[in-house]
C-alpha cells in the first residue's frame, strides 16, 4: 500500500532539487500535491512529471515571503483536493555569504524573512486546516548548519535555521491534541543547483565532500526518502523533533 494515500500535501521550493524530488515522491506514495516556486516553467514541467506517473499535482508559483502566497496554497489544497495533510516547508535561502561584522541588514532581512517568515506564513495557514482535518504532519527544512555547526560567513542562514527549530517546537506542543506533528528535517550538504553553485570547482567540492564521514554529498532524493518518513504515519510517534540526515558532518572529525 502506498504511504500517502488520500493525503493531500503542500510541497515549498519545488522547482528544484529537494522539494523537486519530495514532490514526485509524496505524488508516486499516494498523495495529491499543491506545489510552489517562483519558477512557474519549472513547475509546471514537475506537474507534467508526476501527471505522467499517474499522479495529481496543481503548480501556485510565488513567492513564500508573500503571505497572500501562504493563503492561497492552502485554498488551492482545500479547494481542488478537499483538505490539507502534510506541508512540506521547504523553501529556503543562503543568502549573503558574509562574515557577521561585514554583512548587510538588507541581506541578514532578506534570509530572516525568507527562511524564517516564509516557514512561520506557511504554518500560519496550514495549521488551521490540518486542524479541520483531524490532524497532519508539518515539516520544515532546517539545516545542521546553526544546530550542530558554525560555518563562517552564514550568520543569518544559521540564526534563520535555528530559528525554525524553535518554530517547530512551539508548533508541536501547542497542537499536539489537534493532532498536529511538526518536525524539522536537517539535511547535510545535497546535490542540488543550489548545492553546485557553492562548491563550483573540483577541488571545493572535494573539500566539502571531505568534511563528511560518508565522504560524500546526498542526493535529492535520499532526503526525500526522510521526509516522507515525517510525512507519513511511519513517524507517528515523531513531533518536536530535528531528524539528521547529514551523512555524518555532525560528528565526523576525520
Amino acid at each position: 500500500m502506498k504511504q500517502l494515500s488520500g493525503k493531500v500535501a503542500i510541497v515549498t521550493g519545488a522547482s528544484s532539487g529537494i522539494g523537486y524530488e519530495t514532490a514526485k515522491l509524496f505524488a508516486r506514495e499516494g498523495a495529491q500535491v499543491v506545489v510552489t516556486a517562483r519558477r512557474q516553467a519549472e513547475l509546471d514541467a514537475l506537474v507534467a512529471d508526476i501527471e505522467q506517473g499517474g499522479g495529481e499535482a496543481i503548480a501556485v508559483a510565488g513567492d513564500i515571503k508573500d503571505e497572500q502566497l501562504a493563503r492561497a496554497l492552502v485554498e488551492v489544497a482545500v479547494g481542488r483536493f478537499g483538505g490539507l495533510d502534510i506541508a512540506f516547508n521547504n523553501a529556503g535561502s543562503v543568502g549573503e555569504i558574509a562574515a557577521l561584522a561585514d554583512l548587510s541588514v538588507d541581506a541578514w532581512k532578506s534570509v530572516l524573512d525568507t527562511n524564517l517568515t516564509g516557514a512561520f506564513l506557511g504554518a500560519k495557514f496550514q495549521i488551521p486546516a490540518m486542524v479541520k482535518r483531524g490532524g497532519g504532519s508539518i515539516i520544515f527544512t532546517s539545516s545542521f548548519v546553526g544546530h550542530t555547526v558554525g560555518f563562517p560567513g552564514m550568520g543569518a542562514y544559521a540564526a534563520s535555521k535555528a530559528g525554525l527549530t524553535g518554530l517547530m517546537q512551539v508548533i508541536a506542543v501547542e497542537y499536539a491534541a489537534h493532532g498536529v506533528r511538526a518536525n524539522a528535517l536537517l539535511p547535510g550538504g545535497t546535490d542540488t543547483p543550489a548545492g553546485r553553485a557553492v562548491a563550483n570547482t573540483p577541488e571545493a567540492r572535494a573539500f566539502i565532500e571531505g568534511l563528511y564521514a560518508l565522504k560524500r554529498l546526498a542526493t535529492p532524493a535520499e532526503i526525500a526518502r526522510s521526509a516522507l518518513y515525517l510525512a507519513s504515519d511511519a513517524s507517528s510517534f515523531t513531533t518536536g523533533s530535528c531528524l539528521m540526515v547529514d551523512g555524518g558532518v555532525s560528528i565526523n572529525r576525520t
